[in-house]
């Protein structure tokens, strides 16, 4: 079973049940990870407001 990055505690999750894009929650300190591979099992931390940073257009520049 993997280990949580930030805590080290065991992250209860079967690797071979997860597909990428699935986000993965450490019970003991909360923190949210992103399967991007799957073979070998990789995870990415999710950064709060990340969804919504990558979905609003960048039209700053032509205001």
């Amino acid at each position: 079973m993997p280990l949580c990055p930030e805590c080290e505690s065991t992250l209860d999750i079967e690797e071979d049940e997860v597909d990428e894009g699935d986000v993965i929650v450490c019970e003991e300190c909360g923190s949210e990870y992103e399967v991007v591979t799957t073979d070998p099992l990789e995870l990415v931390k999710v950064d709060e407001g990340y969804e919504e940073e990558d979905e609003e257009p960048l039209d700053e520049e032509e205001e």
